[in-house]
């Protein structure tokens, strides 16, 4: 069934419609069509998949979606036309430009905790870039996927796009055909072995991974506002974020205020009750429950704790003090808990997140512009935010990707059109004129040549 579905996307391919501007654009915009007809049953599997509101469901999945694709249309036209560069003086007479062309066959894997947002936001850039497509979703969020299927079927024709559910049969199968590239959104440990199948081949890839994407305070900023803004970026979603905040490190002697002020966040948010909270999603399945849950026992829970695995939510929870050695520290969270740990130098704090792999995001609190300079000067990661958190995501200039551990390559507006095709080079060069110094015999033309090349 994939290998069939393949070769008639390479004869697809090979006609040449994915390549027009016309046809590019006309399917982006099926594809809004599409996502726009069936706002209300994507609303609605979000809930029953992540038990997100419709707000944040339309906030963190089809909003973003809507101004990817709002980017790439406005943009599309002139990200199509070959890019001119110049020529050195020895080519004369010649013009250098770059062609950008498709791919061609793509993959794109997708992860469960933004089923929409994490499927479409890439297909976006696939299709924008002239490429066919097929597209495996996670089979935890089913009802998402489920809905995009029928969504893609109603839409494209699968000799261009294919959309196939499963679980890791399906994704074995897939990584073992031949791509042009793979688009895999996901953990690093899967990470891996995409990257192992693509090697195979030496399919180029794009790998957005995660990690445990840390936080500074130094106390200097507004607590309060430090607080609501952190609450938030780390709550959003039940903390099933790849940029979430995974852990914060905060100036010795500050760790009670944030707590205190973030109990009041999580409480105006949440409600004294988040369990109860219609705002605060679930977890995803029992397995994550399970994991999550063994994450805050034997750690010292300074805020919260709670959890109700009949309806898989576990409220917003802080632990501190926090230790290196935590099993909350040993492993990306992926969940609503938060672990505080002091520090009493920059330098310490910065060197803290060295000693560990380089996070996906990062986010710093500050208002002494020295203290921030340093640590963005200092630590390589993937984006991040000063004085927020993961809004970052939201600016579609802003590349998004990863960095050693936590990934490879990078998306999102431009950047998405670029994921998507290979940068051609040509040369066009005069055949009514032809330099003779570049043949043998040389002598007497070195002189001649270090004028030209100095």
């Amino acid at each position: 069934m994939f290998i069939e579905t393949l070769e008639r996307q390479k004869a697809y391919f090979r006609s040449g419609k994915t390549l027009p501007y016309k046809y590019r654009i006309s399917m982006l915009r099926a594809l809004k069509e599409a996502l726009k007809r069936n706002e209300e049953n994507i609303l609605k599997a979000l809930s029953e998949d992540l038990g997100k509101s419709s707000f944040e469901g339309y906030a963190t999945e089809l909003g973003i979606t809507y101004e990817e694709i709002n980017y790439l249309e406005k943009h599309l036209k002139k990200l199509m036309k070959p890019t001119k560069v110049h020529t050195p003086i020895t080519q004369f007479r010649a013009s250098s430009y770059i062609i950008h062309e498709p791919m061609g066959n793509t993959l794109i894997m997708s992860p469960w905790n933004y089923p929409l947002m994490l499927t479409m936001v890439p297909l976006a850039g696939a299709i924008a870039g002239g490429n066919t497509v097929v597209v495996k979703p996670s089979r935890y969020s089913g009802n998402t996927s489920r809905i995009m299927k029928k969504l893609i079927e109603e839409t494209f024709s699968d000799e261009y796009i294919a959309l196939f559910e499963g679980g890791h049969q399906t994704n074995s199968e897939l990584l073992a055909l031949r791509w042009d590239f793979i688009f895999f959104t996901g953990s690093p440990n899967v990470g891996r072995i995409v990257h192992q199948a693509a090697n195979k081949y030496l399919t180029p890839c794009i790998l957005e991974l995660g990690g445990k994407s840390p936080v500074i305070i130094d106390g200097t900023e507004n607590m309060a506002l430090t607080a609501k803004r952190l609450s938030w970026g780390k709550f959003l979603n039940a903390g099933q974020t790849c940029v979430a905040p995974d852990y914060v490190l905060i100036r010795k002697g500050y760790a009670e205020s944030l707590i205190k002020e973030m109990e009041n966040a999580i409480g105006n948010m949440f409600s004294s009750d988040p369990l109860t909270s219609s705002d605060l999603p679930k977890i995803i399945n029992e397995k994550h429950f399970r994991r999550i849950s063994e994450l805050i026992a034997g750690s010292t829970i300074a805020f919260g704790g709670n959890m109700d695995e009949s309806s898989m939510k576990i409220s917003p929870t802080i632990l501190y003090p926090a230790k290196e050695s935590d099993p909350a520290m040993q492993e990306e969270i992926f969940g609503p808990v938060l672990p505080i740990i002091e520090y009493e130098t920059l330098e310490e704090a910065i060197d803290f997140i060295r000693d560990r792999e380089k996070p996906l995001a990062f986010y710093i609190f500050s208002k002494d512009r020295k203290t921030i300079e340093k640590a963005l000067s200092s630590l390589s990661f993937g984006g991040g935010c000063v004085n927020d958190t993961v809004v970052h995501l939201t600016a579609p200039e802003l590349p998004f990707g990863g960095v050693g551990n936590s990934g490879m390559g990078s998306y999102h507006g431009k950047r998405s059109f670029q994921a998507f095709t290979h940068d051609k080079s040509v040369m066009d060069k005069a055949a009514w004129i032809d330099l003779p110094v570049r043949y043998a015999p040389f002598k007497g033309k070195l002189k001649l040549l270090k004028m030209l090349m100095k």
